[in-house]
């Protein structure tokens, strides 16, 4: 263990404290385990004078240039978050010669490919565990244990926000409102929750862990993004009374159609493996010809176990720099393959309406999506919300654009004062 590798940190904020925690706590385990010492050499920072939870031996600079061209330092580790500067940054290092890693979704969602062109062409490595599921191992295991299998489906809950919220408005009857300023007080959702609460978080994400499922370029304006924010607790109770729960779901899916990824709400059997996972974290069922159905779950945030994912990255690159070897695996999207948009997708549908409580208005209901190719599972009147019944729906498997024609129709009669909600529901024999 003569050589010592050498890492620059872009960012000493929770994820990067997490790492250097980690690689100054667990430094001998790390050691053995890479084959050689790993040490922090600088890290940027925006003030090098603000108190930190954490003490490092490590130099301290504002300035992204002395850590990237430092000769010394041989991984570049950026935790900057958002597009820019961390896009240039990472194009710069892996163009001098260092192997790059990062927890960045919005960065390799975006700008994957020509990332993994530089990486390629300066022959190092790109990793990126913790992008997707924070601590959850899911990018290797699809790229190397995997491997081999035919994957069908990745279908996840990959937003410990909303499932947190989603949660509590499961157990506590709490509206989405109210469970939104409580996930904000604990740290959970931001004072913007766009991107939590809206399924884009999400959306990058999969499109992230599509790509490399199904070995093409899923981009991120592939993937239909739609969020919690019209679920409602009538919602949630409806569906505990029919045997589901609601999450929010990111699905890929490779058909004879193609590659369909998208992120909703659905409803899902209380005996699916997904429909446990509480509280804020994360779980990913994956679907292969070989292995069948597997499912990874763990905490998909936070700074330890987000450090976890990083630090594991940064002993891959370790061992190729200490074994002088190249272990490591690029782009993986071979082909083109169609992308399939959500419109072609099949699923049964939950619709929760309200209408007229007079004879007559089931028929007509019946009529109308009948119209449009939508069959009927079960129609059941709930209760009644002034003069008005409130019914809900199921449907049998339908395609997307006719459900959404169904509900077109249905909310231009007469006798129907609102369509409230659509959901899809998934994983269920029956589909």
């Amino acid at each position: 263990m003569d050589k010592v590798v050498r890492v620059g940190l872009l960012g000493f904020g929770t994820v990067g404290t997490g790492v250097v925690r980690v690689l100054t706590e667990n430094a001998s385990l790390i050691a053995q385990r890479a084959g050689t010492a790993i040490a922090i050499k600088k890290i940027l920072v925006r003030d090098p004078n603000k108190k930190r939870a954490l003490s490092t031996a490590a130099e301290l600079t504002t300035d992204p240039a002395s850590v990237i061209r430092d000769p010394e330092i041989d991984i570049v580790v950026e935790l900057l978050g958002g597009e820019e500067p961390a896009r240039t940054l990472m194009l710069e290092a892996l163009n001098q010669g260092k192997h790059v890693v990062t927890a960045n979704k919005d960065v390799m969602a975006k700008y994957g490919r020509e990332l993994f062109e530089a990486a390629e062409k300066n022959n190092v490595n790109l990793l990126f565990e913790a992008s997707v599921g924070g601590g959850i191992p899911i990018i290797r295991p699809l790229k190397r244990c995997l491997a081999a299998n035919r994957i069908s489906e990745v279908m996840g809950i990959v937003n410990g926000t909303t499932n947190y919220m989603l949660d509590k408005m499961t157990s506590e009857g709490m509206d989405f409102a109210t469970v939104l300023a409580e996930a904000q007080a604990k740290g959970y959702a931001e004072a913007d929750p766009t991107a939590d609460v809206g399924g884009l978080d999400a959306a990058r994400k999969i499109a992230i862990l599509a790509s490399i499922a199904f070995g093409t370029r899923v981009r991120l304006d592939d993937v239909s993004a739609e969020g919690i924010t019209k679920i409602e607790p009538e919602d949630i109770d409806y569906g505990r009374e029919l045997g589901y729960v609601i999450k929010l779901l990111a699905i890929a899916q490779e058909t004879d159609k193609g590659v369909n990824a998208r992120v909703h709400p659905a409803f899902i059997p209380l005996t699916h493996p997904l429909a446990a996972v509480r509280d804020a974290f994360n779980a990913i069922f994956i679907r292969g010809d070989a292995v069948g159905d597997a499912m990874f779950y763990g905490r998909g945030a936070g700074s330890l176990p987000t450090a976890s994912a990083v630090c594991a990255d940064i002993m891959e690159a370790a061992r190729d720099i200490a074994h002088h070897s190249s272990s490591h695996i690029l782009c993986t999207c071979f082909e083109e393959k169609r992308i399939s948009p959500i419109s072609e997708t099949e699923s049964p549908y939950y619709i929760r309406l309200l209408a007229e409580d007079k004879p007559g208005v089931m028929a007509a209901i019946a009529g109308a999506v009948g119209a449009q190719q939508v069959s009927l599972n079960s129609v059941i009147q709930k209760r009644r919300v002034g003069t008005r019944a409130e019914i809900v729906l199921i449907t049998y498997k339908v395609k997307d654009e006719d459900l959404q024609l169904a509900v077109q129709t249905l909310s231009g009669l007469s006798v129907v004062n609102k369509v409230s909600t659509v959901i899809r529901v998934v994983g269920v024999d029956a589909e």
